[in-house]
């Protein structure tokens, strides 16, 4: 174990330091309670042995700084010749896990090191496990919002970004750009090529769309089937159109090929887009079907291209 020993007569620090020593722990040592803090900040000790009474801060008062450091539990041991039940009583309400009476019995700070260090070695396991859990839930966290078919945002995470980007909209008064797009008859390339040659589809244009959008405060997503969604926000309408024929023109630049499309030989993409100025009380839904209705114009205007909704605001 690594222990950290506090005692501000240099004689104990040297017989402590050479026992804990020979039993196979590192000692670390301090000269005052003040010590032992800045010590513990900076080395994170499996123990602590500390002298109750010191100059510049005493045991009592350096227990309690250390224990409102941080979270993680450090066993305390205090060293005092001081051991009514008073004392011990006020050591364990300071933060004292132990007392151990001075001068100290060898044989029983031999017995107390044991078990400190089969406490020592459960607190690994328990801070590795913690952390395993923790990369766990973090992956977890990403599989829950992270579309599996093509690795962009889902539909669930859209969604909630989407609401905290619109109340931010209002907020700050900013515009949010919204764009709704879709695959040019993609059922008949799933009729034509297979189903499984739809997926590989869908994985192409969701990795070219995200390599558009390239701030860090975009979102590329898919909304369902073969549409997806990207939202952006604080941006205004030119600059929106000029994403989404970025977009649009991505994809036709894959090439991929698409002999039942009506539209070209090859894949293309529909795009409604909504720059909309949100005010206190408006509703997002209402940006979604702006941008649907104006994908909607899109394909019904022949496909391919992209189409600007009426309604837009500056």
């Amino acid at each position: 174990m690594k222990i950290l020993v506090v005692d501000d007569t240099k004689t104990e620090r040297l017989i402590m330091t050479s026992y804990l020593e020979k039993l196979g722990h590192e000692v670390v040592t301090g000269e005052d309670g003040q010590d032992a803090v800045e010590i513990y900040k900076n080395i994170s000790p499996d123990l602590i042995l500390m002298d109750v009474i010191m100059p510049v801060m005493d045991g009592y008062e350096s227990a309690q700084r250390i224990r409102n450091l941080d979270n993680d539990w450090i066993p305390i041991i205090f060293l005092s010749a001081r051991v009514s039940p008073d004392d011990i009583a006020a050591g364990i309400d300071a933060g004292g896990d132990d007392y151990l009476t001075k001068p100290v019995d060898m044989v029983v700070l031999d017995a107390k090191m044991k078990a400190m260090q089969r406490i020592a070695k459960m607190r690994h396991k328990l801070l590795k496990m913690s952390v395993e859990l923790e990369k766990t839930n973090n992956e977890l966290q990403k599989l829950v919002n992270v579309d599996g078919l093509t690795g962009i945002a889902n539909r669930r995470y859209m969604d909630q970004f989407l609401r905290v980007e619109f109340s931010r909209s209002i907020r700050y008064q900013q515009p949010i750009s919204y764009i709704l797009s879709d695959i040019d008859h993609f059922k008949t390339y799933n009729d034509h090529y297979g189903h499984l040659s739809g997926d590989d589809c869908l994985k192409i244009i969701a990795k070219a769309l995200a390599a558009v959008c390239k701030r860090s405060t975009d979102l590329v997503a898919r909304y369902g089937g073969e549409e997806f969604a990207i939202i952006l926000p604080n941006t205004p309408i030119d600059e929106a159109k000029r994403i989404a024929e970025k977009l649009r023109k991505a994809v036709e630049a894959l090439a991929i090929p698409h002999q039942a499309s009506a539209v070209s030989d090859v894949c293309t993409l529909s795009l409604g887009v909504v720059t909309y100025q949100a005010q206190k009380g408006d509703q997002v839904d209402t940006l979604i079907s702006m941008a649907d209705d104006a994908l909607y114009q899109a394909k019904e205007s022949g496909r391919n291209r992209v189409v600007v909704s009426a309604k837009t605001s500056p």
